[in-house]
């Protein structure tokens, strides 16, 4: 990169007062799991306040509350006199009342009865006037923890699955799930993954396609991949992953991994693996990691591959940092991109779901604090964050099958590569958020690089963006404003999944996997997504051959493969994949 030099605001020692105040805000988060006490408070005190002030909203609540008593009452009635259908439906994403065990009395009351109580607290905490949109958010989200937690499907009386399996085993299951808490338990005492990762080791089970690293420098390792075909395409394919995540999820088992069907596609594939930051890294800004992590690894692979250019593939942050690179190059007319892959990234951060709980200034100014302290966020408390967003699905299901059930999900390489978290430098952890979540500095043409704003509206290399349904890091919608951002061709693919298991779905294997994929030429109108989801063709299986048949067309002529590596051009192998960087905890 030549000629970009940070533009991060230097940091200095903070005057006495605010370090002091750093170091208490630093201990005090390590009680709160890093959420702003500050930030909670505001949001329940401007909802209690604005409900006591509201005797109409007050009214309606109680309405409401004696038709649903009256619903129940009148399904209790019923029941009396033979079976009929529930008084209310549990929501098409909550599985938890489910199973046919559910539909006996009492369960069938005890179930509708909290469904209900949901549904009125959902009432309660929405549509009141004059509560902010956030504190609103924040609200709505506190009372469905609360409500989670309670749910009858987490306790063995009020569980009619739970029951008849410990009637079934004698109490062997409850048994057998104490073993499982304890076992858990004394994990993560001692700092240690969970039971099983071990069987899924990078460079040995996962991480495993053949290839070298090219390059090294501070913050990243570049593997190239061995062909695998007589010949390649001549632009090669650069992925970046998120540098909030280590790069074998793209890389994984080989009957998983991206990089293999890439590879196998006759691409010649290079990717970006990050150096884990630690406190020694903590003034490492977003600056850096585009000038030594993306563009030195497309100086890299160009000069490789004789001056082709590439076809560049970011994941999550890391097609965000992509998508800031190729504004940059635009911007100085440097044509070395053939085309944008854009994996559940965002470009515009005024949706971005539920994320959006932990975004507000007294928030990022606690995150701050508490970076400031250790130089650096911890993998496992954005770990944190992410199960305490999906508590559902994450902590109460998993306590229902392995500490109620007795029973033990096996470890997959996605779960173990889950496990395997990594830190964030507190510089370029803070910018990032303040910029781009908290002002959303990229969509509106304010993000600086080398001192001067870069526009996304420079990029008009065709793109392929792709979007997860059930994504809540890079809601689908959020996603989709990229036809909002950029007059170039962009073919979009909404995947069925979340935001790993809807991009890791590799045909053949992919389970009631689907899609819907459609181009919009640089001179179409745009189309709203309610609008676009409701027209595009809905394909079954993976979404991976259609987004290869793309690249291909993109790829250019076949030849000869290029060596692994160039040294006449400065970048000799350094050693076989995975290279150092991903094993280091």
């Amino acid at each position: 990169m030549q000629g970009c030099g940070s533009t991060d605001s230097p940091r200095h020692d903070p005057p006495p007062a605010l370090a002091l105040d750093q170091a208490i805000h630093a201990q005090q988060s390590r009680l709160t799991q890093g959420l702003s006490p500050a930030s909670m408070i505001n949001a329940w005190t401007d909802w209690a306040l604005h409900l006591a002030n509201s005797p109409g909203k007050q009214m309606e609540l109680g309405v409401k509350a004696a038709r649903k008593l009256m619903r129940l009452t009148g399904h209790v009635a019923q029941q009396a006199s033979g079976p009929c259908d529930p008084c209310i439906d549990p929501l098409p994403q909550d599985r938890r009342f489910a199973a046919p065990a559910w539909q006996r009395w009492p369960y069938n009351l005890i179930y509708q009865s909290f469904l209900l109580h949901q549904q009125w607290w959902h009432n309660a905490t929405c549509d009141l006037r004059g509560v902010s949109g956030h504190h609103e958010q924040i609200v709505n989200f506190g009372v469905r923890q609360v409500l989670d937690l309670v749910s009858p499907s987490n306790f063995l009386a009020t569980n009619p699955e739970i029951m008849e399996q410990t009637l079934k085993t004698g109490g062997a299951n409850l048994l057998q799930g104490a073993r499982h808490w304890l076992e858990d338990s004394l994990r993560v005492a001692a700092h240690l993954p969970p039971a099983g990762t071990e069987r899924f080791r990078p460079g040995h089970e996962v991480a495993i396609t053949p290839g070298k690293v090219v390059l090294r420098n501070r913050l990243i390792e570049l593997i190239q991949y061995a062909p695998s075909t007589p010949k390649v395409h001549a632009r090669p394919l650069l992925i970046v992953p998120s540098w909030i995540m280590k790069y074998y999820i793209l890389d994984l088992s080989p009957e998983n991994s991206l990089a293999k069907y890439l590879v196998d596609q006759g691409h010649t594939v290079f990717m970006v693996s990050w150096h884990n930051p630690d406190a020694a890294d903590r003034e490492t800004g977003m600056d850096d990691y585009l000038k030594d992590g993306v563009l030195a690894a497309l100086d890299a692979a160009t000069e490789i591959c004789n001056g082709q250019p590439v076809q560049a593939i970011g994941y999550c942050l890391g097609g965000t940092l992509l998508a800031i690179a190729a504004a940059w190059l635009a911007q100085h007319r440097d044509n070395r991109l053939a085309s944008m892959t854009l994996l559940a990234s965002q470009l515009d951060f005024t949706e971005p779901g539920e994320l959006a709980l932990f975004i507000d200034e007294s928030q990022l100014a606690w995150l701050d604090d508490m970076m400031a302290s250790q130089g650096y966020l911890d993998g496992k408390q954005m770990a944190g964050a992410f199960a305490l967003l999906n508590q559902r699905d994450l902590v109460f299901s998993r306590m229902i099958r392995e500490y109620l059930m007795g029973g033990r999900l096996p470890i997959t390489d996605l779960s173990a590569w889950n496990a395997d978290a990594t830190r964030m430098p507190a510089r370029q952890h803070s910018h990032y958020l303040h910029s781009l979540y908290r002002h959303n500095e990229l969509a509106q043409g304010q993000y600086r690089v080398d001192g001067k704003p870069v526009a996304l509206r420079d990029i008009h290399q065709p793109i392929f963006a792709v979007a997860t349904q059930r994504d809540t890091v890079s809601p689908w919608r959020s996603v989709y404003k990229i036809y909002l951002l950029t007059d170039a061709e962009v073919s979009f693919c909404l995947s069925t999944g979340g935001h790993n298991a809807g991009i890791v779905s590799p045909p053949g294997t992919a389970y009631r996997r689907g899609y819907q994929i459609c181009r919009r030429k640089a001179t179409e109108h745009y189309i709203d997504p309610e609008t676009w989801q409701e027209q595009a063709p809905y394909s079954e299986g993976s979404w991976w051959p259609a987004w290869a048949r793309w690249l291909s067309q993109h790829g250019g002529a076949l030849r000869q493969a290029p060596s692994l590596g160039s040294k006449a051009r400065g970048y000799p192998p350094l050693g076989p994949a995975p290279g150092r960087y991903v094993l280091s905890a």
